[in-house]
């Protein structure tokens, strides 16, 4: 029965545990809150990549080239834009075809 009341008696581990929970608790939601932001960051440098490489000017040309015995004739490729692209596109623009955010429904 002394064994007994020694342990019920004794609180040395209890503070420190119980702050032990406490900084984990925080540092958890810490980390979910930190890479939930790092996801929608990558989402957002992903789709303005896309977007940077979807103003690369593709379109080429040369002229036709007379040598001494052949020649070339000339070709051309048009660049056109895609159901994407848009004339308008600037550095500071959401990514194309990618929407991050979700809009609130009233009542909800």
């Amino acid at each position: 029965m002394n064994m007994l009341s020694k342990f019920w008696n004794d609180e040395a581990g209890f503070v420190v545990s119980s702050e032990l929970v406490l900084i984990g608790t925080i540092l958890v939601l810490g980390v979910v809150v930190g890479l939930a932001t790092v996801r929608d960051q990558v989402v957002q440098e992903l789709g303005d990549l896309a977007l940077a490489i979807s103003n690369i000017n593709q379109s080429y040309s040369f002229s036709g080239v007379t040598g001494h015995t052949s020649s070339v004739a000339g070709s051309i490729f048009d660049d056109n834009l895609d159901f994407c692209d848009s004339n308008t596109d600037v550095a500071t623009d959401e990514p194309a075809c990618i929407d991050v955010q979700i809009t609130a429904i009233a009542g909800e």
